[in-house]
């Protein structure tokens, strides 16, 4: 019976040892398991952190490459708005600006040196179309007395037009046909201060208002000149010039006017050498040239006066016509004489009465004649 009790009491001091166990290792497992659930928790959030630190880190790379590519672009913006400007305005004040000005803007645009030589060019090539150009005041000259481009029928007018009727069958017509370079008309005088040049001008300017006609005025007095004085315009390069070797083309001392269907060459500059230039081979190619080139053009040559000056000489070789101005009441019997023969005996010659009193309406006449008349066509 006490053996029962004592394995009785035995087992029930093992339960509650066994149950003291169970609770211990119970709160071991518990308190493991919150030591293990603050560990994660610790661990998570450093992770977080890290995560945190390292999203942070990647918003401030790519922010900065933000600014930087801004940056660029604000440069690249403000470069474009700087040329922007530069070129609107070389297009829309162009046609105001002269040449440098013009080319000038898009040079600041460029900076390489192969840009700036191509620049200069253009600013070379636009100055020269400018420096080729010649403005006639055609309002002054008609005040002055001479032809008027308008429909005026002014007897100044008339009497050129009668003039250059003659001089434009002489060069186109069947008289051509037995006259070397017809179409070169030279115009001189006796003496100076007859009216050579004003006749010259005149005759151009009569013979631009032909409709299927162009003229070209040559200067051709070198020792005086007076074709740009004459039509108030400054000193160009001309064909001395061309002459001297100075200008490659003598398209380079040709120059346009207002008046559409007339062209001009100035003498230019003045040398000691004039007579042989005027007589050498490339003179002599370029009237060639200009008798030969264009159908329907006329050449006006003002020359110098015949007597005493050797340049008329060597001019009228190369003329197929001569218009001889003479000053009524001044110009001597004998000085016409010596004229003609100094002249080519094969040319068609004619005269030019300047300062007649034959009309007492307006105190001038400009009245025509032909030297040789009895001539016939062949």
């Amino acid at each position: 019976m006490k053996s029962t009790i004592e394995k009785a009491l035995q087992r029930q001091k093992e339960a509650e040892a066994a149950k003291r166990a169970a609770e211990q290792t119970s709160a071991k497992e518990a308190d493991g398991s919150s030591a293990g659930t603050e560990l994660n928790a610790q661990t998570q959030e450093s992770q977080t952190s890290l995560e945190r630190a390292a999203e942070k880190q990647k918003d401030q790379q790519a922010q900065k490459a933000v600014t930087n590519d801004d940056a660029a672009a604000a440069d690249n913006t403000g470069a474009d708005e700087n040329n922007a400007p530069l070129d609107n305005s070389a297009a829309n004040v162009s046609e105001q600006q002269s040449p440098e000005q013009e080319v000038s803007e898009q040079k600041a645009v460029s900076g390489s040196p192969a840009d700036e030589h191509n620049i200069d060019d253009v600013i070379a090539s636009k100055q020269a179309e400018t420096d080729k150009h010649i403005d006639i005041d055609v309002a002054r000259l008609e005040a002055l007395g001479f032809v008027t481009l308008t429909n005026a029928r002014r007897q100044i007018n008339e009497e050129y037009r009668e003039i250059k009727r003659k001089l434009i069958q002489n060069a186109f017509g069947p008289l051509s046909k037995t006259l070397a370079n017809s179409n070169i008309i030279m115009v001189s005088s006796a003496r100076p201060s007859e009216g050579k040049t004003f006749t010259a001008v005149n005759l151009a300017l009569s013979i631009a208002a032909e409709q299927d006609k162009t003229v070209l005025l040559v200067d051709a007095d070198v020792l005086k000149p007076n074709v740009l004085r004459t039509l108030a315009v400054p000193e160009k390069k001309g064909l001395m010039d061309y002459l001297l070797g100075e200008s490659e083309d003598i398209s380079d001392v040709i120059y346009r006017t207002n008046v559409p269907k007339l062209r001009i060459i100035p003498a230019g500059s003045s040398h000691h050498l004039s007579t042989e230039l005027l007589a050498s081979g490339i003179m002599s190619e370029t009237v060639n040239e200009f008798s030969t080139r264009y159908k329907d053009r006329v050449v006006i040559i003002d020359t110098p006066p015949l007597i005493g000056i050797n340049e008329s000489a060597v001019l009228a070789s190369f003329a197929g016509q001569a218009v001889i101005v003479v000053e009524e009441g001044r110009t001597k019997l004998h000085d016409i004489q010596h004229s003609v023969e100094r002249l080519n005996p094969d040319m068609a010659i004619g005269f030019v009465v300047n300062k007649s009193i034959t009309n007492t309406e307006t105190g001038g006449y400009y009245g025509y004649s032909y030297y040789g008349s009895d001539r016939e066509p062949a």
